[in-house]
């Protein structure tokens, strides 16, 4: 979900390049977004969004400027990725800011509970907070930047 409303919200904006996700398991590798997402996604007037679940991926480290976890375990597994790659390869095969994503909402530390398991209104609050995070991410991150690779 918040890989559709980033690219949602950034469309027109020529500061953002590529925009991507991933996980740090490959729990649906290939599968397509939960028809929950979906249909939030559709009634906030987000259409078409195609994306087959991945895992992350060594290269992602160099191919994007900001790596953005949903929460502080994905943030931990992330970072720790992060540091072995910079560490057996040097600092240049893995450039990526690697971040909390809801440090961008307004509220520093704020994750995204999973909704995967639970009612739909869990997409509901989680798209109100990717919303949230992308705007305070225009706002923080991309004043001066001429362009992210997100």
């Amino acid at each position: 979900m918040a890989e559709g409303v980033f690219r949602s919200m950034t469309k027109a904006d020529t500061r953002v390049g590529t925009v991507d996700s991933a996980g740090t398991g490959a729990y649906h590798e290939g599968s397509p977004p939960d028809p929950r997402t979906m249909s939030v996604l559709e009634e906030n007037g987000e259409m078409g969004y195609d994306h087959s679940a991945r895992k992350v991926r060594n290269a992602d480290f160099k191919d994007f400027d900001y790596v953005l976890a949903m929460d502080d375990d994905n943030l931990h597994d992330l970072s720790r990725l992060h540091r072995r790659i910079v560490k057996n390869d040097g600092a240049d095969a893995a450039p990526a800011n690697v971040m909390l994503f809801g440090d961008f909402g307004g509220r520093k530390g704020e994750e995204v509970i999973d909704p995967y398991y639970g009612a739909r209104d869990g997409f509901t609050i989680a798209y109100e907070q990717m919303t949230r995070f992308t705007k305070g991410f225009i706002e923080q991150v991309l004043q001066g930047v001429d362009r992210a690779e997100v």
